[in-house]
């Protein structure tokens, strides 16, 4: 008997036996609270590279972008190839460094970007001004 007691207790705390009491079952919605929380999360999903660029005109090229963790680095899109499935793939850029106001450049032949792939990315707003030609976004007047 010793032993049936000693089984059903190691059962039930590896969780492996049913409870001995019933639990109470909830069959109401989820709170107002989760649900917002579960869209804010959803809403706030990183971005790649390319998430970012594909509502920028031509894809991005001439505009800045870096990472959301970076300080002092940027890199002005001057290539982009495309995977299949339009958010994969590589990018090049000029790569630019800490300055006022959107950093002084690194050099003057296009790299490689890394990690381009990755989520985290984010377009520079300022670098419109530096774009030549380019149109502010609609909805705004100047």
């Amino acid at each position: 008997m010793a032993q049936r007691t000693a089984g059903g207790l190691l059962r039930r705390s590896l969780g492996l036996a049913p409870p001995t009491t019933p639990r109470a079952l909830s069959t109401s919605a989820t709170t107002p609270a989760e649900g917002e929380a579960a869209t804010k999360a959803r809403r706030n999903k990183k971005k790649n590279l390319f998430d970012v660029a594909q509502f920028l005109p031509d894809w991005g090229v001439g505009y800045r972008v870096a990472k959301t963790t970076w300080r002092d680095v940027s890199y002005q899109i001057t290539k982009i190839n495309l995977y299949k499935d339009g958010r994969h793939g590589k990018a090049w850029g000029i790569r630019h460094k800490a300055g006022k106001p959107l950093g002084v450049q690194a050099a003057d032949a296009p790299i490689r970007i890394s990690g381009v792939n990755k989520r985290g990315w984010k377009y520079i707003k300022a670098s419109l001004q530096d774009t030549p030609g380019a149109e502010p976004p609609a909805g705004t007047s100047a």
